[in-house]
């Protein structure tokens, strides 16, 4: 399987744009909603380092305030190293959106190194609005 061309296209156009002047670890996001429109973000941190935010965190934020509500493709891009899944907090985000068949990429800009990963793969026993008693369809 290989990373869709319009989601790399929008990562590495977002991928410089990241703000990590402590860790200089730089990532971009690319999410593919369900009306399939393409949202980027990208990690910026932040001296109290609690209040960093990742950059799938970004562009899933970006699409739902932008009227978005399922998500189902997230292309996680790294500038430099292996590959890297996105932390426990973004995949909890990725599954208010998203379900268990969304796909998840995560690829290095410095080279062709690819992992590509089902949501359920990822997280599977996730919290979500069942716990909660709220059924599908329910606000």
């Amino acid at each position: 399987m290989s990373v869709p061309e319009d989601l790399l296209k929008e990562a590495r156009g977002a991928i410089n744009r990241a703000y990590a002047p402590y860790s200089g670890y730089r990532v971009a996001s690319a999410v593919r909603a369900g009306s399939g429109a393409i949202y980027s973000g990208v990690n910026i941190e932040n001296a109290s380092y609690g209040l960093s935010m990742c950059a799938e965190r970004v562009a899933i934020f970006k699409a739902v305030s932008s009227g978005e509500r399922k998500v189902r493709e997230v292309l996680v891009m790294v500038e430099r190293g292996e590959p890297a899944p996105p932390c426990g907090a973004c995949l909890q985000v990725i599954a208010e959106f998203g379900d268990d068949d969304t796909i998840v990429y995560s690829i290095s800009n410095e080279g062709n190194k690819l992992k590509v990963w089902r949501l359920s793969e990822l997280l599977p026993h996730r919290f979500s609005k069942e716990f909660l008693g709220i059924k599908e369809g329910q606000k």
